[in-house]
């Protein structure tokens, strides 16, 4: 039966019901030699109308309290638990409605069930990888404090060194606290932005001519290259926390080029949007790790990123901070040939 609602349910059994009925009656009335027509007349829609509530109810009554109790379990997890389920249709095909919501629950369940178990593979790597980037500066610490009271103190060829190396190993331990506070903040939006006209050529040379001795060390050019023909670059941002995304991505491109390499900050006019892009010419990335690069403590080469310094928090915080800007950030990278981050933000306008 293509129509399995209660009432096509009821009115073909009841159809069939009363014609049975009339049937018998016509062969009674035939055996007796006797026909009543009035009899006979009446007979069909009494048989048919009793029969059709009788089974109506019959089946509403079975619904509610076989097919009720699976729709409940579904829909009390797809809807507020005080909905009102009593207002299952008969005019509806029950049967056919409940099998499609047992479908959509199951899936919807598998969804949920392999989101909880990648947020729980998350979890684990987490606390793995926080645990670890805490564990080796008080292993450290640990060593420096044990040489010391152990007579260490004393000794002056050791005493500052140690002491200076432990005082490091501490202040690595707060840049990690600190950048996972920061990350815990720009996340739930306790940070607020404050967003205004940024002249980004200007804090682009800022952030350079602050962090120049680093890139003497490794004999590294840099430059700044204006695509957008206009002696400035205006854009809506927040100076501050731009000015955090340009050192965390050009000191990255320092740790990672050759030393006697270049560093280049390019800026592109892209309409309503400038993109900027941080390129290196050194070692690059395997494709394989471009889509986790902006995670928490990724490392691509853990052994030489940790020697390099730094909390493993960095692009996280600058992908959290481009997205708080309501921006995209990307990477592009060819090992051995070098790495360009790109990122867009708002330009200013005087309309």
């Amino acid at each position: 039966m293509n129509n399995l609602t209660p009432k096509g349910i009821a009115l073909r059994i009841s159809l069939l019901v009363a014609t049975i009925v009339t049937i018998i009656v016509l062969l009674a009335q035939a055996y007796a030699d006797k026909y009543n027509f009035l009899v006979i007349g009446c007979v069909y829609p009494a048989a048919f109308f009793s029969s059709y509530f009788g089974f109506l109810i019959a089946i509403e009554k079975f619904i509610y309290s076989k097919i009720k109790l699976v729709y409940r379990t579904i829909h009390n997890l797809k809807r507020n638990k005080n909905s009102n389920l009593k207002n299952i249709s008969l005019d509806t095909d029950i049967l056919n409605q409940v099998r499609e919501d047992v479908i959509e629950w199951d899936k919807t369940n598998k969804q949920e069930i392999e989101r909880l178990k990648d947020m729980e593979s998350y979890r684990r790597e987490f606390v793995g990888n926080v645990s670890h980037e805490l564990k080796t500066p008080i292993f450290n610490i640990q060593g420096y404090l044990l040489t010391l009271l152990e007579g260490g103190l004393y000794d002056e060829k050791i005493n500052t060194s140690y002491l200076t190396k432990a005082n490091k190993s501490v202040e690595r331990m707060i840049a990690i606290i600190e950048d996972l506070d920061q990350i815990t903040k720009l996340e739930s939006g306790i940070i607020e932005m404050n967003i205004q006209k940024v002249d980004l050529t200007e804090l682009t040379q800022e952030v350079i001519n602050s962090i120049d001795i680093t890139a003497q060390e490794k004999k590294i050019k840099i430059k700044i290259i204006n695509h957008t023909n206009k002696p400035s670059v205006f854009v809506f941002a927040d100076n501050d926390k731009v000015s955090q995304v340009l050192v965390n991505l050009i000191v990255n491109s320092f740790k990672y080029g050759k030393e006697g390499g270049e560093t280049k900050i390019e800026f592109f006019d892209m309409d309503e949007h400038i993109l900027v892009e941080v390129s290196d010419n050194g070692q690059g990335i395997p494709e394989e790790h471009h889509a986790r690069l902006f995670e928490r403590f990724y490392r691509t080469d853990k052994g030489r990123a940790r020697n390099a310094g730094g909390s493993g928090l960095g692009l996280s915080i600058v992908k959290h901070i481009i997205e708080a800007h309501e921006q995209t950030i990307n990477v592009r990278s060819t090992p051995n040939e070098g790495s360009t981050f790109s990122f867009t933000l708002k330009k200013y306008s005087n309309k």
